[in-house]
């Protein structure tokens, strides 16, 4: 054992004594693929979407003002009508008897009153005699003109010029009195009616405009005002009803029913600095943005505002023009090295080379 240690203590000695030093790891200050994107002024307001129902502006029930029956209905649902055209008639039969009975009681009680003036201007009859003659006249004047009326109601026309969207009856039905024949809506002109928070609706006022979306029409943005915020809230929810008029569109393919999503925006701000939502990260609590410094990134802290969509605001920190990581962040150190693949890739389609790049790294 003592002929062993001794040599060992050679063996150390020719060796140095120490071990060899690790070779230095370039991938240390290898770049990372970064995506960029610039800092901007432009506008940003909060939004917030409510679903609601689209409406016809009008919808008028039609309703039979006399009992009879229905001889003739000349809709169905979905037959557009003009104004004062003849939906439907009534038996009037009845009602043309009575008025010509009133009519032939008229010319008689007129005949008497003539009559009785010219004898009171000869002083024949006494004024009391004659005011009978007179109120005899006015009342079977008012008894034909009641059932000229009543006759001219069993002729129903359309009150307004739209869609026919329900019918009530068929031919042939005894109607009462008021009883419903159709509904006309006036689809020209669509609405949607929503009920909007009482904390955000102090940010609408009518005449601003608002987006909507249909489900049935995927993929496209309806413009559209507001037409009339209501005065008062309702108690129990604290929803307060805002009506928004569609603009232009074709009631052949928007319809009364549809489901909408009606997108406001609520206090907006103009010449905001905005960067993409993507490029805010927070570093040890602190929020902030990778900052390009040539070629190299810099963590900057900042102070965010709104956020809407895909934009997000900087109150302080930034000033437009910068550039800023949006892509691959999660990768990066204060100070690191980068290389700007949104660059490389704006840079090779100016000069009409393959614009496709390596993919850059996404944040988690």
């Amino acid at each position: 054992m003592r002929r062993v240690l001794p040599a060992l203590l050679v063996l150390a000695a020719a060796c140095g004594g120490q071990a060899p030093a690790a070779e230095p790891d370039d991938r240390d200050n290898q770049p990372v693929p970064v995506g960029t994107d610039t800092v901007t002024l432009g506008r940003i307001a909060r939004t917030i979407t409510i679903p609601g129902t689209v409406e016809a502006i009008r919808t008028i029930g039609v309703n039979a003002q006399v009992a009879g029956a229905l001889l003739e209905l000349n809709v169905e649902e979905g037959d557009r009508v003009e104004e004062g055209a003849v939906l439907a008639r009534l038996d009037d039969r009845e009602l043309q008897a009575q008025l010509r009975a009133a009519e032939a009681q008229l010319q008689v009680s007129e005949s008497a009153y003539e009559r009785a003036i010219q004898l009171r201007d000869l002083s024949v009859i006494t004024q009391a005699e004659f005011e009978v003659d007179r109120t005899a006249f006015e009342a079977a004047r008012a008894q034909a003109e009641q059932l000229r009326t009543r006759v001219g109601y069993t002729v129903i026309r359309a009150p307004l010029g739209g869609v026919v969207t329900t019918r009530e009856v068929q031919a042939g039905d005894i109607l009462a009195g008021q009883s419903r024949l159709v509904e006309i809506a006036e689809i020209d002109t669509m609405v949607v009616r929503v009920s909007v928070s009482e904390l955000d609706v102090v940010e609408i006022s009518p005449g601003d405009p608002v987006s909507v979306r249909l489900d049935a029409i995927p993929g496209q943005e309806i413009e559209a005002r507001v037409r009339r915020v209501f005065p008062s809230a309702d108690p129990a929810t604290r929803l307060v009803p805002v009506e928004v008029m569609l603009d232009g569109v074709d009631p052949r393919r928007v319809r009364p029913g549809f489901l909408a999503r009606v997108t406001f925006e609520l206090a907006p701000r103009e010449n905001a600095t905005l960067v993409p939502a993507g490029a805010i990260v927070s570093r040890g609590g602190t929020e902030g943005v990778y900052v390009v410094a040539e070629s190299t990134v810099v963590f900057r802290s900042i102070t965010p505002g709104l956020t809407s969509g895909d934009r997000a605001e900087v109150l302080q920190g930034l000033d437009p023009g910068e550039r800023v990581v949006v892509a691959g962040s999660n990768l990066l150190r204060d100070g690191g090295r980068i290389r700007d693949m949104t660059t490389e890739r704006a840079s090779r389609a100016e000069n009409g080379g393959d614009s496709s790049t390596a993919p850059v790294p996404g944040n988690e």
